[in-house]
């Protein structure tokens, strides 16, 4: 397997549709998307317009959001997943979404491809010069958190998100200084 970020594009409609139809109606970490979603034409281009906009990072990022490249991770061709890295952390993210959101595609986990787009997305961060990252996944996510473990992620805490109106949730930083690591 060798999987690379590609930005959204209508390159690859068929394989992001039928990649986002495995998810059902559940939310696509990293995807840019919001639950449900409909795999169509209009989607992808509304994807790609959202993209483009916070990942330009010459305009001020709208409001509420923070510069975000959005990818998706793909092997051979086929969108096997999907990663969001956020260029800095709103109170929002701090608190339960972190600078990296990510998620496989069913038929695609337990294959490496989280761990990978994980690797990506930490090269990414010390592109732009980021020291350290923070990763979160909900608490009773054991391969989430086992992936962000073996990138070196130490756990800050697990918080009670319910008020937001989400689960426990494992807050973990992964620190970029060493090999590779770009000077500020």
């Amino acid at each position: 397997m060798t999987v690379a970020f590609v930005r959204p594009t209508t390159a690859l409609y068929d394989s992001w549709a039928s990649a986002v139809a495995e998810f059902g109606e559940g939310h696509v970490d990293g995807s840019g998307l919001q639950a449900p979603v409909t795999p169509d034409r209009a989607t992808l281009d509304a994807l790609i317009a959202k993209s483009e906009l916070l990942a330009d990072t010459s305009a001020p990022a709208p409001e509420g959001a923070v510069h975000n490249d959005l990818y998706w991770i793909v092997d051979e061709g086929e969108v096997v997943g999907f990663v969001s890295f956020r260029h800095e952390l709103n109170d929002w993210l701090r608190e339960v979404g972190g600078h990296i959101g990510y998620s496989v595609r069913a038929s695609r986990r337990r294959q490496g491809v989280a761990s990978a787009g994980l690797a990506l997305a930490l090269d990414r961060a010390r592109e732009i010069g980021l020291d350290r990252v923070m990763v979160t996944c909900d608490d009773d996510n054991i391969a989430s958190y086992r992936t962000i473990e073996r990138a070196g992620g130490v756990l800050q805490d697990v918080s009670d998100q319910s008020e937001r109106g989400y689960p426990m949730v494992r807050r973990y930083w992964i620190d970029l200084a060493g090999p590779g690591a770009r000077a500020k």
